[in-house]
């Protein structure tokens, strides 16, 4: 129990004595501040299929208060009224927060009713979550995206992010894998992103039909052949954990630095800001200290058999 971290408890601290100064200022605070386990209402503008199985949707604040500000890398709590909520990483641009976007795989009940829903439904919002890519720590490095499915949905942000301030940057890699040629998310966005962006987008699959005239194979076969410095390089890997296991040794052993190597955590998140212990990784809350970390402390955990 030792290595057990307890987040410090929500609200206004007991330490300050009722009618005081300090008592008031803390209470107006909490009045002004939302309740991060309260949602905000939100409406669904427009639902996008992109693949047999998935669909963004765009939302807008039903209040007259701003869009959700968000940085690349953090998540919202999605709320399907009178079904229940699930952690959605936002997929929109963070420069342009409104609509808010997010790209859902449907997979349950809560996100079949929320990928389900026509325009105009009604829907909650809680967050946003956790910790960002931070994708301006490799400014003046190249950059590599490595990424599988719909893992590429919360990355997303921190292209468009790097996109923004092109020239900051050296190159810039996206190297993308899907099941089948039929799941490939955003594709033509990732051609735009190649040839405007001077983006260089490697796609692969792990199966694919007869005469199909792509790459077929595993998306960290495309580490060891990518054109980038690993010395001079960031990485931002997001996608199934086994894959991103594979990717970061793969950019590792190309010489990447593990504090380099960033990973998206996905767990069983409930409550958003660390108190339900749903999302705890050994001593992470993933929730609050994720989803996004590096790989030096991410590697000793992914090592562990079904922890």
């Amino acid at each position: 129990m030792d290595d057990i971290r307890i987040p410090e408890p929500l609200g206004l601290d007991a330490r300050v004595a009722p009618g005081s100064t300090a008592a008031s200022d803390q209470a107006a605070t909490a009045v002004l501040d939302p309740d991060p386990m309260v949602p905000r209402r939100y409406v669904i503008t427009h639902v996008r299929q992109d693949t047999r199985d998935t669909f963004t949707l765009l939302l807008d604040p039903t209040d007259d208060q701003a869009p959700i500000a968000f940085k690349a890398g953090q998540f919202t709590m999605l709320h399907a009224f009178g079904v229940g909520e699930v952690p959605i990483s936002i997929s929109g641009d963070p420069s342009d927060p409104a609509p808010l976007e997010h790209t859902i795989r449907n997979v349950g009940a809560v996100t079949r009713a929320l990928v389900e829903a026509a325009p105009g439904t009604e829907v909650g919002v809680r967050g946003p979550f956790g910790t960002s890519w931070d994708v301006d720590d490799a400014r003046g490095h190249d950059v590599v995206f490595v990424t599988g499915g719909i893992g590429l949905a919360p990355l997303r942000p921190a292209i468009l992010d790097v996109l923004h301030h092109r020239d900051d940057y050296g190159k810039v890699l996206l190297l993308y894998g899907s099941r089948t040629p039929d799941d490939i998310l955003y594709g033509h966005e990732m051609h735009r992103w190649g040839d405007l962006n001077d983006v260089n987008v490697q796609m692969t699959v792990d199966n694919a039909p007869y005469g199909y005239k792509g790459k077929v194979g595993f998306v960290t076969e495309l580490v060891a052949r990518a054109g980038f410095n690993p010395r001079n390089a960031f990485a931002f890997v997001c996608g199934p954990e086994v894959m991103m296991r594979s990717a970061a040794s793969a950019l590792n052993g190309r010489g990447v630095p593990k504090h380099k190597i960033r990973l998206s955590m996905e767990r069983s998140m409930k409550c958003g800001v660390g108190l339900c212990g749903h999302c705890q990784l050994r001593e992470l809350f993933v929730c609050v200290d994720g989803p996004v970390l590096d790989f030096a402390r991410l590697e000793p955990l992914m090592n562990v058999r079904e922890l």
